[in-house]
């Protein structure tokens, strides 16, 4: 495998993932801003949204825009920085809202079977297995586990 066909299969994984995400009483069509955007704050509490947008590429607007809807889900909250009153500091929030228990307790079965074309149960928790041995591990290496969450957490399962 090499760089171009790891990144693809980044890129596949995701879209599995956004697959995975329950939508039901979510507008505002798809997740992948939203998702980099609490990536993002997870690695980083207490950013403002012109900070995540230069770490994430995003132009501020769907930033804004993202932490809107993060906000509505209870994913994160945001604060009054202490020394620019105008701007909010955003960071993950410590209680779990409906939305973030629903999407804590999805999995990603039915997108990976789907992608897989296999609705063999067997084939498909092998397939899981090898993405949370990967995740596991590269949460180890980096030493960080907002940088691999577990599948527990908001971005996965």
């Amino acid at each position: 495998m090499n760089g171009v066909e790891l990144f693809l299969l980044g890129r596949t994984l995701m879209k599995i993932g956004e697959e995975a995400l329950p939508a039901e009483g979510i507008g505002g069509g798809g997740h992948r801003a939203v998702m980099v955007v609490l990536s993002d704050v997870l690695g980083h509490p207490d950013s403002t949204v012109g900070e995540i947008a230069g770490r994430t590429g995003l132009p501020q607007s769907a930033v804004s825009t993202a932490v809107a809807r993060l906000r509505e889900a209870g994913s994160v909250i945001a604060t009054v920085d202490p020394g620019d009153r105008r701007r909010s500091l955003i960071r993950r929030s410590e209680t779990v809202s409906e939305r973030v228990a629903e999407v804590r307790a999805s999995t990603i079965d039915g997108a990976l079977a789907s992608a897989l074309s296999s609705a063999d149960p067997e084939t498909v928790g092998e397939a899981v297995r090898v993405l949370e041995w990967l995740r596991d591990r590269l949460a180890d290496q980096s030493g960080d586990a907002s940088s691999a969450p577990k599948m527990t957490d908001e971005t996965s399962r």
